[in-house]
């Protein structure tokens, strides 16, 4: 892709934002605005909890002022940036979009105002209204599960899968996920359905699921968040066919859970951790404060994580 950079680690990123040279050669205010969803699921959770902690870092520079808006809808994210450009003034956003769609048009009105625009993990329909795009790699997302199902299940089974709101980075996992099992003919997909990243609709989904399919070998949930639903459908249900659940993003408790081995439904996840928006703010922040621009799109790889690795990915101090 164009202008595209592949980090190879949250780290390298995190040293390059917090490198005090970057502070020395500043020169301009900075006025950030942060608008994303409400703490509503423990991903969401994560993302405030990392914007946060971009703010506490950044502040301490008097000459840089960070804004965080947090939003239970689009409508409502849609206000607080009319909010964020008319009453706060800022000059830079770093938007995590709560529905691609609805917010494409007033991220467009935001940017024809002058401010500089980074937009992080659910990308706009038209990526003419941002400046700049971080996200992690979402065809990673859903590319490394669908190989591992499909070795897991030696090329032959029943998967259903569990996809979240609907958005373009859905759209990406899903895609991938699919364009990896078409090289496997002996295994079919029975259904996926919207579990919107929430645990209680994701209950509600595999329950149908259950009620129809009297034979599942596999589920991708693609969210931790929607996995724990799955589990609990799963273990209400005392099905005894499913082999294994693969979620993804990372958090804390699964990860902990393929540490320990404590249950052997897990086997596996895929990265992809809501520090990510923390780094997108920094990066911003620091280079907006040097009169640059961002790379048009930074992508943060998603990786496979087992117990072999789990504890690179275990982040005790999130919610997520």
């Amino acid at each position: 892709m164009k202008n595209r950079i592949r980090l190879h680690a949250l780290a390298a990123v995190a040293a390059i934002g917090l490198a005090s040279p970057l502070l020395a050669q500043a020169q301009n205010k900075v006025n950030l605005g942060v608008a994303i969803p409400a703490a509503t699921h423990s991903f969401a959770a994560g993302l405030v909890y990392w914007a946060n902690e971009a703010k506490k870092e950044l502040e301490k520079d008097p000459a840089i002022k960070v804004t965080i808006k947090t939003a239970s809808g689009a409508p409502e994210q849609a206000n607080q940036l009319q909010d964020l450009v008319t009453a706060t003034k800022i000059d830079s956003l770093v938007i995590l979009p709560f529905e691609s769609a609805a917010l494409t048009r007033p991220v467009q009105q935001v940017k024809a105002k002058g401010v500089y625009v980074t937009v992080v993990d659910r990308g706009l329909t038209d990526t003419s209204a941002q400046d700049a795009y971080v996200s992690g790699d979402n065809t990673a997302f859903g590319k490394v599960p669908a190989e591992y199902l499909a070795k897991f299940l030696n090329g032959k089974g029943n998967i259903v899968a569990l996809r979240g709101i609907p958005t373009t980075i859905d759209n990406e996992r899903m895609d991938a996920f699919t364009a990896v099992m078409k090289n496997h003919p002996g295994i079919k997909i029975l259904d996926a359905k919207h579990g919107n990243w929430n645990r209680d609709d994701a209950f509600k989904v595999m329950q149908d699921f259950l009620t129809r399919f009297k034979e599942i070998d596999a589920v991708w949930a693609a969210d931790d968040d929607m996995a724990f639903g799955v589990l609990r459908a799963i273990e209400q249900a005392k099905r005894k066919d499913i082999k294994i659940v693969f979620g993804g993003a990372g958090a804390k408790s699964m990860v902990k859970t393929l540490m320990d081995g404590s249950n052997p439904l897990i086997q596996a996840n895929v990265s992809y951790s809501p520090k990510f928006l923390y780094e997108a703010i920094k990066m911003t922040a620091l280079a907006r404060k040097k009169g640059e621009k961002l790379p048009a799109s930074t992508i943060v790889p998603s990786v496979l994580i087992t117990k072999q690795n789990a504890k690179d990915f275990y982040f005790p101090d999130s919610p997520f």
